[in-house]
């Protein structure tokens, strides 16, 4: 009877092992292949939110730029190091279990090595080994994307130009979507109208003996000042998408009352919190992951170095809403601010003035 019970169960392994192989018919080589058309942030990349078919190659295409950018209008600048010359690099969006391919473009202009690191990938230090090239080079790299969520991706070439490179901005995120798209905390389908992508940058800028900011002819120019102002731990500036006011006034973001918007928030190098004055986080990934069930209704969100997060939030008012980290100090006085101009028709229920400002009554 034993024997029998051990034959049954060898079986029954061998069974469904079958099962399991057989439900994947596929090979990686065989898959359909899509190209991804990447946007500068805040903006997202067209996508389904729910995958249709079966799991496919997205390709995409980073062009690393060492550029020059301003970034604040009392004239701070700093040699950024950018995928496709943006401060945070693209978004990237795909769904769990698809594979992202990219071509990472070192152009003969620029003048460091590079390469880039995947939190969302398996094995070789998220790809890092696999893609240090120098000026004039190119490296493609295939990753399979088995976990949901939004990830941080980096440049690391290895010791201290890896939080150079960093804090220089070169950083992104990838948003990783379910097959069967984002689910409330009942487990039930929520579909978003928009979606923002907001990159945290703390930068790091020499000053010389007067107090003025330091300007340089290269980047590698530059890092032995910038090293020993990233030993302080304390940023000069805090900024979201590369600059102060990246996404006030003018640049504010945009949204209507009764539309729901999805925020992914990440910050490669080092911890936030963030808040939306006026709202809530009616459902918060604050760790990243679409597998667990998310937080509801928070007032603010922590969210660890080398992390990205996503909330959604239904706006149910109009007016200026202020997205911020609520660390005041480096909102208010770094630039760590965004603003998003919502419009639509007040309700009075929700808020209301009772009387305006006057004298107090005796």
């Amino acid at each position: 009877m034993k024997r029998t019970l051990r034959v049954f169960g060898v079986a029954s392994v061998l069974f469904y092992s079958a099962i399991a192989l057989g439900a994947k018919e596929y090979s990686a080589d065989s898959l359909k292949r899509v190209t991804e058309t990447l946007v500068a942030p805040p903006a997202v990349p067209k996508h389904e939110q729910v995958a249709k078919g079966a799991p496919k190659i997205v390709q995409v295409r980073l062009v690393i730029e060492e550029k020059l950018i301003q970034v604040s209008p009392d004239g701070a600048s700093i040699w950024a190091m950018t995928y496709n010359g943006s401060v945070p690099g693209p978004l990237i969006v795909a769904h769990q279990d698809d594979y992202l391919e990219v071509t990472l473009v070192n152009p003969s202009t620029n003048t460091l090595e590079h390469n880039i690191d995947f939190h969302a990938a398996t094995g070789a230090l998220g790809g890092g080994d696999l893609t240090h090239i120098d000026p004039g080079q190119e490296a493609v790299l295939r990753l399979k994307l088995t976990k949901a969520g939004v990830f941080v991706y980096h440049c690391a070439p290895g010791g201290k130009m890896t939080p150079f490179h960093v804090a220089s901005g070169m950083n992104g995120a990838i948003m990783v979507l379910p097959r069967d798209g984002l689910r409330d905390t009942q487990g039930d389908l929520v579909h978003y109208d928009r979606a923002y992508y907001i990159g945290e940058q703390d930068f790091y800028i020499p000053k010389d003996k007067k107090g003025h900011y330091k300007k340089y002819k290269t980047p590698a120019e530059g890092l032995d000042d910038m090293l020993t102002v990233m030993r302080t731990l304390t940023p000069t500036f805090e900024v979201f998408n590369g600059k102060v006011g990246a996404l006030t006034g003018e640049n504010a973001l945009k949204a209507q009352v009764g539309e729901t918007v999805l925020f992914i928030h990440s910050q490669a190098n080092k911890d936030t919190r963030i808040h939306l004055i006026g709202g809530h986080g009616d459902l918060v990934w604050r760790d990243g992951s679409f597998t667990d069930t998310p937080a509801s209704n928070l007032e603010t969100w922590a969210i660890p170095a080398g992390t990205a997060a996503a909330m959604l939030y239904e706006f149910r008012q109009p007016g200026t809403y202020v997205y911020l980290n609520h660390n005041l100090i480096e909102s208010i006085l770094l630039g760590a601010m965004a603003e998003i101009k919502v419009e639509g028709t007040w309700d009075d229920d929700l808020m209301k003035q009772i009387e305006k400002p006057r004298a107090i009554k005796k």
